[in-house]
């Protein structure tokens, strides 16, 4: 007698344990899925070298652009003996230096803009829906991780990705919105946006 009620504990227990596992296993599988923050992109990925007094220590260079696609966006870059440590790096830093661009309708600029670094000239224009983006190379990296889905932009100068990323942040960072021009002219947005209604001339 003692013997089958210690077996029947035991089943039961086994039992307990096992609808504990499966109603665990549920939750697992009704947990939405993480979507990560933030986007990354590889932009360039250059061999690098070191001269040293026993020879050369090779390595890599890697040019990464990260955003949210919501109005942030970040470049950062990073050395390391291996491409992923150097990608890692570089994610890590443009994480780090994120900026914020005000966007019209969540899909393109507010105004053109020009942007300069060093050698490096771009020109931004806004454009009406359904353009797309209309970029080169790593800017059209930039435009991507930002958010912008139509817009015209031309590079002018030199071709070198990181100072056409520079130049490109640095023109961004000169976007503007009707509320922060408002903000700054105590002014309402109704205001800034109002055309100046024609003179009538008397006759």
């Amino acid at each position: 007698m003692a013997l089958r009620r210690a077996t029947q504990d035991k089943e039961c227990l086994m039992a307990e344990r096992e609808n504990r596992r499966e109603r665990r296993d549920d939750r697992r599988d009704n947990r939405p899925e993480e979507t990560p923050e933030f986007a990354d992109r590889l932009v360039a990925i250059n061999r690098v070298s070191k001269t040293v007094k026993g020879g050369k220590r090779f390595g890599f260079a890697a040019l990464v652009v990260v955003g949210d696609q919501r109005g942030r966006v970040g470049f950062g870059k990073g050395k390391a003996k291996e491409v992923p440590e150097a990608i890692r790096k570089a994610t890590e830093q443009a994480k780090r230096q994120m900026i914020r661009v005000a966007l019209k309708d969540a899909r393109t600029l507010h105004h053109d803009v020009e942007g300069r670094h060093g050698a490096g000239k771009v020109v931004m224009r806004t454009a009406a829906a359904g353009t797309g983006i209309i970029a080169g190379g790593p800017m059209r990296a930039v435009f991507e991780m930002l958010g912008v889905q139509d817009v015209v932009a031309k590079s002018i100068g030199t071709s070198n990705p990181y100072n056409m990323i520079r130049a490109t942040i640095d023109g961004l960072k000169h976007e503007t919105s009707p509320r922060q021009v408002a903000a700054r002219r105590t002014k309402k947005v109704a205001e800034i946006l109002r055309k100046p209604e024609a003179e009538t001339v008397e006759a």
